[in-house]
């Protein structure tokens, strides 16, 4: 069994995790200048719960139930990336949605941090009555 001393001291492997964590994910304000600039390019995947999503949401992002993500593959684009949060870091949902629509051939990069790093840097947030079955906002 390797000690936490000898993984740290494989600087190849850990060149390789840092730069897949750097490739993988998007921070708080890479996502605010890539909505600002590039909306066409992508489509923003809340994966929490209905409510919490009804309460504030990115704007422009869709709500897709984390275990529900491959029913609604008819809500996505291969052609765009997806950009998945879900609470914070500390919740596995945004990335076990972006396995499973990898496994479909999916783009994915998960948003570092979640929504809890979004509402911290006060970027903006979108407050809905409801969804509609497609998983749009009504007052949208």
């Amino acid at each position: 069994m390797f000690s936490h001393t000898d993984i740290t001291k494989d600087l190849s492997r850990a060149k390789k995790f840092f730069e897949d964590i750097i490739s993988f994910t998007v921070g708080p304000f890479s996502l605010d200048e890539m909505i600002k600039h590039r909306i066409n390019t992508l489509c923003i995947i809340d994966v929490r719960e209905y409510n919490d999503y009804l309460d504030g949401h990115i704007p422009y992002s869709i709500h897709i139930p984390y275990k529900e993500a491959q029913d609604h593959l008819d809500m996505l684009d291969k052609d765009k990336v997806n950009i998945i949060y879900s609470y914070s870091d500390s919740c596995p949902r945004a990335y076990n949605t972006a396995l499973a629509l990898i496994e479909k051939h999916y783009p994915c990069a998960v948003l570092r941090g979640g929504f809890r790093e979004w509402k911290k840097f006060e970027f903006d947030i979108v407050k809905t009555d409801s969804v509609d079955y497609d998983g749009s906002d009504k007052n949208k």
